[in-house]
Order: C-alpha cells, then sequence, then structure tokens
C-alpha cells in the first residue's frame, strides 16, 4: 500500500496497540484481548514475551513515527494534525491488515485522496458529498459519484445526469467520469474513502467519518461562498459542520432510484449553484462532460 510512508522521529520506550476491529484479535485469554482492544500500555504478557511473529497483532509507536501521507500539499498542511491522531493510525493499520489478508480494497492506494489532489481547498467551489466508494471491479477512483472511464455509469449517476440534463440543458454524457468536475472546483467527498470489495459500507466505523467531517468543518473555515450539495438523509446529517452565515446549502433527496422522485428531480440544483456562484463574483462551474 503506497498511501502512507513512517518516518523514525525519536526513540520511545511506551509503545502502544491500536486496533478497531475485535475480529483481528486471535486470542483466549480475556484479559490480553481486553489489553489489545484499547490503546494501552503493552502488559507484561507470555504471549508478548515471545521473539516470535505473531501476525495477528498490529502494533505501532504513538510518539515514534509520524505519518507522511501523500495529499495534495494545501489539504496536508491542514489536515496535518488530523494524520498523526490515534483515530488516522487505526485506519492505517486497518486498511494494512486486510490487505495482509488478501481482502481487496476499492479505491486503489494512489486514489484513496484522490478528490483531494484534484481539488485543492483554495479552489474549492462546490461540495457534493457520497457515502462511501463504489464497491465494485474498476469504479471507484477516489471521487464520490464518479466512475472511471470505460465503465457503465451507476444508476444514481444516471439520475444526476436526468436531472442536469433538465435543469440546464446539458446533453447527457456517454461516460461517468466526473474529473471535468473536481478540477474546476467541485470537490466530490465520500464520507468513508474506502470500502471491501463487494461489501458496501464495510469501512463506514473504521474513522473515516471523523477524518471527512473534519475536512468539511475545514472547508467551512477556510472558504467563503461555497455551495453544499447534500442529497439524502445521510448527507443532510452533515449540515451541522457547515457555517450557513458564509456559505450555501441546497438539500434534496438522493438521487439513487429508490429515492429520485421523491425530491431529487426537479431540485435545479446546478443552476441555483451557479446563480450563487456568480452573484458573489466566482467563477460558474461548466457542469458538461
Amino acid at each position: 500500500m503506497n498511501l502512507i510512508k513512517y518516518y523514525n522521529k525519536k526513540p520511545v520506550k511506551k509503545i502502544q496497540v491500536f486496533c478497531c476491529d475485535p475480529d483481528w484479535i486471535q486470542t483466549s485469554d480475556l484479559l490480553l484481548r481486553r489489553q489489545l482492544l484499547y490503546s494501552a500500555e503493552l502488559p507484561d504478557h507470555p504471549i508478548l514475551k515471545s521473539s516470535r511473529k505473531n501476525k495477528f497483532f498490529m502494533f505501532a509507536c504513538q510518539s515514534n513515527y509520524q505519518m507522511d501521507v501523500k495529499i495534495e500539499p494545501h489539504w496536508k498542511e491542514i489536515l496535518r494534525e488530523e494524520f498523526n491522531k490515534p483515530y488516522f493510525q487505526q485506519i492505517v493499520l486497518h486498511l494494512r491488515t486486510e490487505r495482509s489478508q488478501n481482502k481487496t480494497i476499492y479505491p486503489p492506494g494512489s486514489q484513496i485522496f484522490n478528490a483531494f489532489d484534484t481539488t485543492p481547498i483554495d479552489k474549492v467551489k462546490v461540495v457534493i458529498l457520497g457515502q462511501d466508494p463504489y464497491h465494485g471491479p474498476g469504479q471507484a477512483h477516489g471521487l464520490c459519484f464518479s466512475v472511471q472511464n470505460g465503465v457503465a455509469p451507476p444508476p444514481s449517476l444516471i439520475n444526476i445526469f436526468k436531472e442536469l440534463n433538465e435543469d440546464i440543458g446539458v446533453p447527457i454524457p456517454n461516460h461517468g467520469n466526473l474529473t471535468h468536475w473536481a478540477e474546476q472546483g467541485v470537490f466530490l467527498l465520500n464520507a468513508s474513502l474506502t470500502v471491501r470489495a463487494h461489501e458496501p459500507m464495510s469501512h463506514s466505523k473504521i474513522g473515516w467519518a471523523i477524518f471527512t467531517d473534519t475536512v468539511i468543518k475545514k472547508i467551512s473555515e477556510e472558504r467563503e461562498h461555497a455551495v453544499f450539495l447534500l442529497w439524502g438523509k445521510f448527507a443532510q446529517e452533515k449540515r451541522v459542520l457547515i457555517d450557513e452565515t458564509k456559505h450555501l446549502i441546497l438539500r434534496a433527496a438522493h438521487p439513487s432510484p429508490l429515492s429520485a422522485s421523491a425530491g431529487f428531480f426537479g431540485c435545479k440544483h446546478f443552476s441555483k449553484t451557479n446563480h450563487y456562484l456568480m452573484a458573489h463574483g466566482i467563477d460558474p462551474i461548466d457542469w458538461r462532460l
């Protein structure tokens, strides 16, 4: 996994264990199991004294290493503190453990922060919030709702294109790659940045929500006159993270076929977004793909 590398800072005596899934702990010793489930100093336990490597235990020195995350420089500076918090270390260990178990994770490591790399924070005009990446082969590439070239657009994305066509007359494209939007300042953020293959929401509780909630807060704090498109109940719960005195929040039903007819179709969010941006002297988004 090429997302993160470690570098030595200074030696420390205190070693801590970070775990975020009870399934990782393979021991019948209840005391040891409890200690491994929480951040704690390693106990004086015969299993841990052994020099034999045990693949079921993942250890990290809390103060001995810093995360060097491969991400766009401005985002890296703003999020530096988050990368060194225990919850983010847990995310990394979770992903590495699953990879060591030959589990497939989407998107590939180099694309986990694609939304950040394509849309630096000083360029953000619009935020669209998704839930988690697509979990099929070749779909996810780090931009919510978007799929890679050569992959058929999923139903929710097709409905987004239908509303876009009805709203401002943009032709429905023959692909589902939204990179052109991201390059113009549309920040396409999933609440969870990874997912196990064929298991939707499988990484929703490993810590990503803490990270992406912080990202939303940072955008609200750092930017002026951004538009937040909150589609569906899940996205709308993030409203509390946004300063509505300086940004526009537009809410609608989710574009899924199960709910699009209940308020997404006809919401006209694309034209409303551009009207708001232009009213504040900001170049509108060219929604054509």
